[in-house]
């Protein structure tokens, strides 16, 4: 993508606030276009420009997206947000002239800073009816063999190569120390194609003044031409919509029988995926239970890191883990440097007492009940609101999806069983007290070691309390527990509903972010 670097920019929001631009799909118009700029909202502050086009959100490419899988992609990046932004000149450009915008081997720049990270690199070589394009040189005084005569525009080069690197490493296997006799042969044994660990002259240098020990672990994989899929999923009504499965005489979590029109199939799951990590946590080396377990106890949403076959095998062919892939993507993501920092907007900082606040939710009980699910695992203490009814008295009581349950009826439940607190709301009659915390604020109230407790609350004793005197529109909804299955082979299908954004006309749409 020669000529057009994205910008990264990183924007953060308070709660309850927006980004300060809208996002608009237009007739006419390609791409998903910045609109409306809040002056002196977050993204103006940071530099964004009306008419810039969003490329990425949180690392993932949404150039062929739709509106509403973008705007959800927003949505659920939480309070701060990762965007690659090219300007609106650059990027009809780049349409015109067919560039793929979804290339990764440009450094994009961070708020007007290129970055350039110093690492090694792994470039992988199918051989073609003219060979790989490229020679070995060793030089006098010099360890290692080195790379010459790349041809230009051959199999070498569009994989990475340039003259003078150094090489490391031929299929995973140190070769530092081989003569140029041993790695020709191990080249030549290696068949039609070949996976390299190179070290240009700049971060070769760099690791060698550090005396840091060059190797695949710290590689860049941006050249490699397969790579990992992150996958995104909300859960539907049915689960996710797929089978987790250990094949015979094959290796790994393998992704079986997905659903048509299913969350597993809309994210982009294919059938015969391995499955290498669950919410950035890799398992390789879990049993199919342990992997079940996780994707259940990542909630209503879980993120898939996962490799098709070919992609597999190349991974393998370098033995190196497609985490790598993971790790470089949330490099490219941390937060800015203190010279890129200035150049945003200063982030609002909430009163840690405000933000570290349960919530006590009373509601009374209609006919049909009160309008949410108590889920937990079976066996393990601890609860979580599931499935909160539109307009019930849950939702209007304050009760959120995901939101951990520390008391029922002035009772703590943290360490009882889910019959147990099941047991607790029936005997409450028709009305129901709960002290519940998000998630997040949960985890962090344990991690400091303070009590969850109705003294946090302060002067704000209780979410409104709503009765049953205005008929309510909703299902009955019962209390149920998630359970493990049974066998390895069952399915571990965990679904829940899409969320869609608005649309203004047939000719365009936008949404407020």
């Amino acid at each position: 993508m020669a000529g057009y670097k994205p910008k990264v920019i990183s924007l953060t929001k308070r709660p309850g606030q927006t980004f300060g631009f809208y996002l608009r799909v237009e007739h006419g118009e390609d791409g998903h276009l910045i609109r409306s700029l809040d002056m002196g909202g977050p993204a103006e502050l940071a530099g964004m420009k009306d008419g810039d086009r969003i490329l990425r959100v949180n690392g993932a490419f949404v150039d062929g997206l739709s509106h509403s899988e973008v705007v959800d992609l927003v949505r659920n990046g939480g309070a701060t947000v990762a965007f690659h932004t090219l300007d609106e000149a650059s990027y009809k450009q780049a349409k015109a002239q067919g560039v793929n915008l979804s290339d990764p081997n440009n450094a994009p720049v961070v708020n007007g800073v290129a970055k350039h990270a110093l690492k090694p690199k792994l470039c992988y070589l199918a051989k073609s009816s003219s060979g790989y394009g490229f020679s070995l040189r060793s030089v006098n005084g010099q360890q290692g063999l080195f790379m010459t005569e790349v041809l230009s525009g051959n199999v070498a080069d569009r994989a990475g190569v340039k003259a003078n690197d150094r090489l490391l490493e031929v299929n995973g296997e140190d070769v530092e120390d081989s003569t140029h006799e041993q790695v020709v042969e191990k080249i030549k044994q290696s068949g039609s194609s070949l996976m390299f660990l190179l070290i240009d002259e700049e971060a070769d240098r760099y690791y060698q003044i550090k005396r840091i020990k060059v190797g695949a672990s710290s590689a860049t994989v941006k050249y490699l031409p397969h790579k990992p899929r992150i996958v995104d999923m909300t859960k539907g009504s049915d689960g996710y919509g797929f089978l987790l499965r250990e094949e015979p005489n094959q290796t790994g979590h393998l992704i079986r029988d997905i659903d048509r029109g299913s969350p597993a199939e809309r994210a982009g799951l294919k059938d015969m995926d391995r499955l290498v990590a669950v919410d950035g946590k890799e398992v390789d080396g879990c049993s199919h239970d342990q992997v079940v377990d996780r994707i259940r106890q990542s909630g209503n949403k879980c993120c898939l890191l996962v490799v098709d076959k070919d992609t597999d095998q190349m991974y393998k062919q370098g033995r190196v883990s497609p985490m790598l892939f993971w790790e470089e993507r949330n490099d490219s993501l941390s937060p800015p440097s203190y010279t890129e920092a200035v150049k945003l907007p200063p982030t609002p900082v909430q009163e840690t007492e405000e933000e570290l606040k349960p919530k006590l939710c009373k509601m009374e009980k209609t006919s049909a009940g009160y309008g949410f699910h108590l889920n937990g695992i079976q066996g393990v203490c601890g609860q979580y609101i599931k499935e909160v009814v539109r307009g019930g008295m849950a939702e209007k009581a304050g009760l959120e999806d995901d939101d951990i349950v520390v008391e029922v009826n002035r009772v703590n439940v943290e360490q009882s069983s889910h019959d147990e607190v099941v047991g607790i709301i029936r005997n409450g009659g028709s009305s129901l007290e709960m002290l519940v915390a998000k998630k997040s604020i949960y985890d962090q109230l344990k991690a400091k070691g303070v009590p969850i407790t109705r003294q946090l609350l302060g002067e704000a004793s209780y979410v409104e309390v709503h009765s049953a005197e205005t008929p309510e529109a909703c299902e009955e909804v019962e209390y149920e527990e998630v359970e493990r299955p049974e066998t390895p082979n069952e399915r571990a299908r965990e679904r829940t509903p899409s969320v869609s954004s608005s649309s203004s006309s047939n000719d365009s749409e936008d949404e407020r972010l």
